[in-house]
């Protein structure tokens, strides 16, 4: 292991290159920022997701970034003919296609070692296994930029330590740099009302997960000023919400059924205030997707509830969640997992969650639809769906048929698309 610069490490790249780089709160902002002072690429190729802000290297023309995940950089990019490509993958699989695929080069944010020379991976459990894998091969390198400001993290031993010892990293950049954060969202009128309409179906001792956004924040808050508690973390993403739903001593984990006695989570993503009360923290423990986001393992909690989000549905329960108009708007993530593993128990329910409409170029638009446009591309099937909810109501689809669960989603779009929407329920004979 050698301590060097985020300059220097740049140098290490060849003009010829694949690199990997960390998710979420591992972003390496200081190598993203020194990446710009080199230009005699003749073919990089980054593999990312969510960049946290666009960095001048990126418009170099032999640079192109494949991305698992876009956020508001990647989709300025996309519209500025940037040469950018998405890979359609859910969380579990990013795993397999790195196996497949193994970039020359891995750059990640940590939490800086430990006395005994361990490296915890910090609030990133996702990536796992490439780093594994990257350490042990001699023919790749593995770059650390640590931190103060990321936490230090427990994994769930002995099967994923979530840690690497430094005899195993080839380089460390030290930056005390802050990463990513995302702060929590005001809450209005619409998140409140689609919380409320969410919460009957959340019971006392209900293991959650939740997405992200403010409608899933709006109903973590209902839950911490609500009678019920006992409850229990099972979640892709560790938010502001489920920490702020621990603060309150409502989340025990004592009845989940699998991973008893802690929250668990492949990564994490808030505010300075969540990443300060991760460290060190041993009730929350990091694991990778295929733990987590496995539908089987999801569905051996105990009145397990998945809290997701939409884009927009159809009569026939067809969930774009990931695109508009056919072109990709954010990723796939763990979308299915949970509305496949949430909905697999007598006890468990998968609740996906949208406002009823959006405005789009001036126009009152319906989300749920008669029917998807055209071109529209589909992150779940009607065959998961189980409950639907807007602030108009809630619809409980799973078991009925193709005409009863179109006139059961109808009833919960704005009142102004209703009547429609239920005519066009009523000619429905399969779908």
């Amino acid at each position: 292991m050698q301590i060097i610069s985020a300059a220097k490490a740049i140098q290490l790249l060849h003009t010829t290159d694949t690199i990997t780089l960390g998710f979420g709160p591992a972003f390496p902002i200081p190598f993203m920022e020194a990446l710009g002072d080199r230009d005699d690429w003749q073919e990089l190729t980054i593999y990312a997701a969510i960049l946290p802000a666009y960095y001048d290297g990126l418009s170099h023309p032999k640079i192109t970034l494949r991305s698992l995940f876009f956020g508001p950089v990647e989709r300025h990019m996309q519209a500025i003919g940037a040469d950018i490509h998405y890979i359609p993958a859910d969380l579990r699989r990013q795993a397999l296609f790195a196996k497949k695929n193994p970039t020359r080069v891995f750059v990640c944010a940590v939490s800086p070692p430990d006395n005994d020379g361990y490296v915890s991976l910090s609030a990133n459990a996702t990536q796992y296994e490439n780093i594994v894998a990257c350490s042990q091969d001699p023919k790749r390198l593995l770059i650390f930029i640590t931190t103060n400001q990321l936490p230090s993290t427990m994994g769930y031993l002995p099967d994923y330590p979530h840690r690497i010892h430094l005899d195993d990293v080839d380089f460390i950049i030290n930056e005390d740099f802050s990463p990513p954060m995302v702060d929590d969202v005001p809450l209005g009128a619409l998140e409140t009302a689609l919380a409320h309409n969410i919460r009957p179906f959340i019971p006392d001792r209900a293991t959650l997960q939740t997405g992200f956004g403010s409608i899933p924040g709006a109903v973590v808050k209902a839950l911490s000023q609500g009678a019920n508690g006992n409850y229990g973390i099972h979640s892709e993403m560790f938010t502001n919400g489920l920490m702020h739903l621990c603060k309150t001593g409502k989340v025990s984990n004592e009845y989940k059924g699998i991973f008893t006695g802690i929250s668990v989570c492949a990564f994490a993503m808030g505010s300075a205030e969540l990443y300060e009360w991760l460290h060190e923290n041993e009730q929350v423990r990091f694991m990778p997707p295929k733990c987590i986001n496995s539908p089987a393992i999801i569905a051996e909690n105990i009145n397990m509830r998945s809290i997701n989000g939409a884009l927009m549905l159809d009569l026939a329960g067809q969930i774009v969640a990931d695109t508009i108009d056919g072109r990709q708007y954010s990723g796939i993530g763990g979308h299915e997992d949970f509305t496949s593993g949430a909905s697999m128990g007598d006890d468990d329910r998968s609740i996906i969650c949208l406002p009823a409409t959006v405005t789009l170029n001036g126009q009152l638009t319906s989300r749920i639809t008669a029917q998807l446009t055209a071109g529209s591309i589909i992150t779940t099937p009607r065959h998961q769906l189980d409950i639907v909810v807007t602030e108009f109501g809630a619809a409980e689809v799973a078991g009925l048929t193709t005409k009863e669960r179109a006139h059961a989603l109808a009833e919960i779009a704005h009142p102004q698309f209703r009547d429609p929407l239920h005519e066009h329920a009523e000619q429905t004979e399969s779908m």
